[in-house]
């Protein structure tokens, strides 16, 4: 009895693989008018979702691989350095993993947009006209001709963008990727206009270099300026002359940081302006939606026949 319930259960699910299939077919009319909705609303959006592009640069640390003067100096003098109250950084990292931390970072993100002036660009433009250069402004958010701020905002927030949805902004179009094995680091915005992207990372880069830099001679004049006074306050000639060699260290430091306008990074490959877009990706867009379109008509078939389908009727597998 149970050999022949063996041998019965191939030729049932053979049936019910038949039944579904036939029930798909029946309601082929379905489905290809659902699929085609899906298709066609994907290509009307994708057709106006506007062409972006990705501008990249390939920058390295520059106090890699050992060979800093900095670190040299630094592990001959730190003993003397500790001794006068002072910190001097190891080699180890340098400054560009500092860099890389404060150049993600919300404070630098909103001084680099403030200074070079590029809010309307970032938060209210919507595309960009290849033949004239020209970006397009978003006219319920900025009036691009008189130059004014013109959105209803938010609850909470102001008419112009806030410091907050700013770093929001620059952050989606920011990527920061560090390869663990060479150490290089790739810098990349994508946006509208290749021209500006390319001109964006370019100009981040320097401002990253810039920043480091002065924190760096800000960072030795203060060192400077408390050995200075400590010299004035002590009388021991011993302890005088350690003052004066952190000093000079220090001077060294400013020396190397004036003199290095990469100071936390080497531009390996500059960014180029990209020819290409990178998004949107329409072919894949348009086939996820063929495939999601066909798999809710599908679905929406066999809901509609077995639910109609009285209780009796259905196999013993359905009830």
């Amino acid at each position: 009895m149970q050999n022949d319930m063996h041998l019965n259960q191939p030729v049932d699910e053979e049936i019910d693989l038949r039944e579904l299939a036939s029930v798909i077919w029946a309601g082929k009319k379905i489905i290809l008018t659902v699929t085609s909705l899906f298709a066609i609303t994907a290509l009307i959006v994708v057709l106006l979702i506007p062409n972006q592009y990705q501008a990249t640069a390939v920058v390295s640390p520059a106090q890699s691989g050992g060979a800093s003067i900095l670190g040299d100096m630094s592990s001959q003098l730190g003993g003397l350095a500790s001794l006068a109250g002072i910190k001097v950084p190891s080699d180890e990292g340098g400054e560009a993993q500092a860099a890389i931390e404060i150049m993600q970072s919300w404070s630098f993100i909103e001084k680099f947009i403030k200074t070079n002036n590029l809010s309307a660009e970032l938060f209210a433009a919507n595309g960009w006209d290849r033949e004239t250069n020209s970006l397009s402004y978003d006219s319920s958010l900025y009036d691009s001709q008189q130059k004014n701020w013109v959105r209803t905002p938010p609850a909470g927030k102001t008419i112009e963008p806030t410091s907050w949805e700013l770093y929001e902004t620059f952050s989606k179009r920011l990527q920061v990727i560090t390869d663990k094995t060479t150490g290089m680091i790739s810098i990349s915005i994508e946006y509208y206009s290749p021209i500006l992207a390319q001109q964006w990372v370019g100009l981040y880069i320097n401002t990253v270099n810039d920043y480091m830099r002065s924190r760096k001679l800000q960072q030795a004049n203060s060192n400077i300026e408390y050995l200075e006074a400590q010299i004035e306050k002590t009388a021991i000639a011993g302890m005088k002359e350690v003052f004066y060699q952190v000093i000079e260290e220090q001077i060294k430091n400013k020396m190397l940081a004036e003199a290095s306008p990469e100071y936390a990074f080497v531009t390996v490959s500059p960014a180029m302006v990209p020819e290409e877009k990178s998004t949107p990706k329409r072919a894949l867009i348009c086939v996820l939606a063929v495939l999601l379109g066909a798999m809710i008509s599908i679905f929406a078939v066999l809901v509609m026949h077995y639910g109609q389908q009285p209780k009796s009727n259905r196999s013993p597998i359905e009830s």
